[in-house]
This record gives structure tokens, sequence and C-alpha cells, in this order.
């Protein structure tokens, strides 16, 4: 399977019928980087909120800081409720296909996330507000899982031999995209408001627009999986779900592997969004505004790097480009301290580098998830594995470097950082042999 441009038509196993358009690489590029969009819009929109809105509409009986820690921890739910959503949703597909599955999980996470625009505060109905945004912020998860199409694998499995680096990178663009859209309507909202209008009313916005872009997301994505082009593509590539049983005897090793081989990337994916913005409103004094300008600048920086990785991994091998950066982390990881506890300048240099190793590394972090099982399993294995790299290596990351910054010092978070990119070049050392191809 060989190509000489980027965007090959891909026949199905027994060719196109007469008259029938052939799928194209380029289609399945655009409708994976759509859902991508919306499923890190949604999250960065709550990942914000925990930070400039929560503490003080859900958790005003608390300090400002202590808040922080209650809403982080909440944060946390959807990244438990992402594997239990997956395993339930399995069952969906089973019973009713792949376009039912996706309409559910879709509608479900633009509905819940929306529904948290709704949620009355702690003033208004009490300890009630928590327990329903918690619910829906486990609900938020559950959908995400549900969510696993298998576009992305499709993607880098009919990618031409030599540009796989290259189409492996094309879902994570979804990542920056959609933080950018989340911080700058964040940041618009705050700087045109009052700080009463913004906290009473305004911060509800971005989780209206929600449902507007999961709605987009829903019908770009069924455009491409209920067509009988794609439903044959999918079916002959293997991409349906495996007993979980089997998956997880068969395949357990390579499950452990994948799910570490990107916690470098996955732990500084937060540390540079959410947590960086809680550092800032609770010990710079900056506003929420203010960071969030720079963090977009972090986000737009990220893009390009993440292109440029995909060309570097199709020089080099998305091993060799993995690994590399993660030694790149761990550098970083030691001037975190030095950067966090200097002036404005420092915090700003922070976070400009630290997206631009981000773009380098979780440009190729999907191929660590998707490329280690065999094609039976690979569907299943692939959400599974990242599921548990979410849950690893993100889903604690604000609550935790939180908590060492508070009770430890600033320094223990370059430690933690540090952890991530270890994790990460074990996971690639001990697949030398059964896991990531080279490619």
């Amino acid at each position: 399977m060989s190509s000489s441009h980027a965007n090959p038509a891909i026949p199905s196993h027994d060719g196109p019928a007469s008259g029938e358009h052939p799928v194209k690489t380029g289609e399945i590029a655009i409708g994976v980087i759509i859902g991508r969009i919306s499923e890190f819009f949604d999250f960065f929109v709550f990942g914000i909120a925990c930070v400039m809105v929560f503490p003080a509409a859900f958790f005003p009986f608390a300090s400002h800081l202590d808040g922080t820690f209650y809403a982080f921890a909440v944060f946390s739910l959807a990244f438990i409720g992402r594997p239990l959503g997956s395993m339930l949703f399995m069952r969906l597909h089973d019973w009713y296909g792949r376009g039912a599955k996706l309409t559910v999980a879709l509608f479900m996470m633009g509905t819940v996330t929306a529904g948290i625009a709704f949620v009355p505060d702690y003033l208004t109905i009490g300890p009630t507000a928590i327990v329903l945004l918690s619910v829906l912020r486990l609900l938020q998860g559950m959908a995400t899982g549900g969510s696993w199409d298998g576009l992305p694998s499709l993607l880098a499995m009919n990618a031409p031999s030599n540009r796989r680096g290259w189409f492996q990178m094309i879902p994570q663009l979804g990542a920056p995209i959609g933080f950018i859209v989340a911080a700058a309507l964040f940041a618009y909202l705050q700087m045109s408001l009052s700080d009463q209008d913004f906290l009473d009313w305004g911060w509800r916005y971005p989780f209206y627009v929600a449902f507007a872009i999961n709605v987009v997301a829903l019908f770009a994505r069924l455009r491409l999986v209920v067509t009988p082009q794609f439903a044959s593509l999918l079916k002959t590539r293997e991409l349906e779900p495996s007993p979980v049983g089997e998956l997880l005897r068969l395949q357990g090793r390579n499950i452990g592997l994948g799910a570490f081989a990107p916690l470098g990337s996955y732990a500084l994916f937060h540390l540079v969004t959410i947590f960086a913005l809680s550092w800032a409103l609770l010990f710079n004094g900056q506003t929420g505004s203010e960071y969030l300008l720079v963090q977009i600048a972090g986000a737009a920086i990220s893009i390009p790097c993440m292109l440029l990785s995909g060309l570097i991994a199709d020089h080099i091998g998305r091993r060799a480009t993995l690994g590399i950066f993660a030694v790149l982390i761990a550098v970083y990881s030691g001037w975190t301290p030095l950067l966090l506890s200097g002036g404005t300048l420092e915090g700003y240099l922070f976070i400009l580098v630290g997206f631009a190793l981000l773009g380098f590394s979780h440009a190729q972090a999907a191929g660590a998830v998707s490329s280690t099982f065999q094609t039976y399993f690979r569907y299943s294995g692939a959400m599974i594995t990242s599921d548990l790299g979410w849950l690893f290596g993100a889903g604690f990351a604000p609550l935790v470097a939180l908590a060492l910054t508070v009770y430890l010092g600033v320094g223990y978070v370059g430690l933690y950082l540090l952890s991530g990119a270890v994790g990460t070049l074990g996971a690639l050392w001990a697949s030398r042999t059964v896991g990531l191809p080279n490619d």
C-alpha cells in the first residue's frame, strides 16, 4: 500500500462500487480533526472553569486555594468515567452499530456539557450543586470514552508507509485548536464583563457553545462512519470491538506499555494548561484573561511544532521521535521550579517552551497507543490504552501538581514531570521487541 501523495483514495476491500465516491485519506483526516476539536473543547472549557469560576461558584465555603483543590478533584472524575464509558458503549456498538453508538455518545457529551451551564451555584441550592456538577463531569468522561470511532486508527493504517509519522500527527491537532477556542472564549468574556457578571452568568456561555460544536462534530463523523464505503473499510481493516477478556489475556503487556509510553506528553499536557493557569491566579496575582492570552500564544506555537514533528518522525521513526522529546521534557522538568518561582517573564517562558515541547511530543503520542496491537485487537486495544494513558498521565495532573506545590514545594512539580518522561522512556525501552514500531 503505497502512494506518491498525501491524500490517496482508499478503496474498500473489493473496490468501490460503480459510481461510488472512493474513500480518501483527507476525508478521514477532516473527520478526525473535527471530532478531536470538539472533545478537547469540552474538556478545556471545564478545566478553565475549574480555575476561574468553580472555586467561587461551587465552593464558596472554602478558601480560593481549597476551592481549587475541590474543583480539580471534580475535574479528575471524567478520566475515571472514560474507561467506564468505553466498556458501556462497546455493548451499544455490538447491539446497534457504530453509527448509533457515536450518535448517542456525542449527543450525550454535548447535552451534558451544556447542562453544566444550567447547574445553579452553591449559594442557590447548597451541596446539591456540587453533586450535580460531579455527576455531569463523570458523564462527560463516559461520553468521551463512548465517542471512540476507530477513525484515528483507520487514518494511521491507511497512511503511505513513508508518511506514517505525518498522519499519526494529524488527529493530535485537535488538542491545541480546542484549547485555543475554549481559552479565547473565556478570555473574551472576562475582559468584556464585570467580575460579578462573569461569575454570575458569563462563564456559562462556553458550555452552551459546546453543544453546537458537538452537533457539528456528530454530523462530520457520521457522514463518514455510516456510509457503505467506510463501513466496508472499517470491517476489512478489522476495526471492530474485540472481547475485552481476550484482549487483556493476550495483549495485556501491550496495554501496559501503551498506557505508559505517552506519560511524559500527557503529564506536560495539563501542567502547561490547567495547572499553570491555577498557578498564575493563586500565586502570581495575574488575571485569568491575561494568562489565557499567553497560553493561547503557546498553543499556537505548538501547532507548527506538531507539523514539524510529523516530518521528523517520517525521517527517523516514531519511536525515536517520541524518545528524543521525552528526554527534552526531562531536561525541561529540571527548569520547571526556576521558571515557576521566577517572575512574570519566567512564567511566560514556562508556558511558551512547554507548549512547544508538548507539540513535538504529543504529536506522536498516539503512535504509542495505536500501533502496538495485532490487527484483530487494534480497535479495542487502542481505545482502552488511550483511556488508561489519559487516566494515569493527565487525569490527576493538575490536582497532584497543585498539592506538591503547596505541601512540598514547586521543585516537586519538576520531579512529577520527570517521572512522566521516565515512564515514557521506560515503556519505549521495554517495547523494543514487542511493541512500538519504528517506521
